[in-house]
């Protein structure tokens, strides 16, 4: 439990946001303005000098609102994209699975998925050929292996990229959501092989919405809010402030939910 599997130190992430117009009038403005050809540029800032570290074999959950940050953490740590400052680390074979589709190709079958998947992920071919009925098996595709995955559900999309990501036999586990895939059958067997993992001492972060699921799983929980980590610590502890700051947002006179029409 010593040994760092992830240190973040200082992580920025800022995304550039390019608007064009899409009328004759704003084009003509724009160009009025000496901004025609590159258009109204926006930076938008995902991460904000974030720095934890994870020991080996924890269990780490990760909440926030809607844009707070949290995939694109996760997509630094796959790295999938570059941090704009500050730097990470991450020890060990890494399995990502981030959002529904990634990693996945419509054309191709489910079985192709599987080899391209896993590829992907750092499994040889001899590995995935070794593993592949308890893949197919895991995600309960049997019948479908064969075919398209663009004619896929997104429950069945979802359960094909979890079932090649756990068979990587990741030393760290970095997913999104994932949790809340299928019926309850299909979680319950998530919730298994995620008991499995810390049992091996495997390290685990995941992004949920479902506070319950936050509750079951983590050691630990980080709060993302717009951008910037607010709390690191136990999970009850954490999700207590976090649930806080919901109630008083959404007991808020400027929120959504508490405005008035006014004549």
């Amino acid at each position: 439990m010593d040994e760092v599997a992830i240190a973040v130190e200082h992580l920025w992430k800022t995304f550039r946001l390019v608007h064009r117009a899409t009328t004759f009038k704003g084009a003509v403005l724009q160009w009025l303005s000496l901004r025609a050809r590159r258009g109204s540029v926006e930076s938008l800032t995902a991460l904000s000098d974030v720095t934890f570290q994870v020991p080996a074999g924890q269990t780490v959950g990760i909440v926030g609102r809607n844009g707070a940050g949290k995939s694109t953490l996760l997509a630094v740590l796959g790295r999938i994209y570059r941090p704009t400052r500050g730097r990470f680390r991450v020890r060990g074979r890494v399995a990502t699975l981030l959002e529904l589709g990634t990693g996945i190709h419509p054309e191709l079958t489910g079985l192709e998925n599987i080899y391209l998947s896993g590829t992907i992920l750092g499994m040889k071919r001899q590995e995935i050929r070794r593993k592949l009925d308890d893949i197919i098996a895991f995600a309960e595709l049997e019948p479908f292996i064969d075919t398209q995955v663009k004619g896929y559900s997104s429950g069945m999309m979802m359960r094909l990229g979890f079932a090649v990501a756990v068979h990587v036999d990741p030393d760290v586990l970095l997913v999104d959501e994932v949790l809340a895939v299928g019926d309850e059958l299909f979680q319950r067997k998530c919730y298994a092989k995620i008991e499995e993992f810390q049992a091996q001492g495997k390290t685990i972060l995941f992004v949920s919405h479902d506070l319950e699921a936050v509750r079951r799983v983590a050691n630990r929980v980080l709060w993302l809010d717009q951008s910037v980590l607010r709390a690191d610590g136990p999970p009850e502890e954490v999700l207590a402030q976090y649930t806080a700051s919901l109630q008083e947002a959404n007991s808020s006179p400027n929120s959504l939910r508490n405005r008035q029409w006014v004549n």
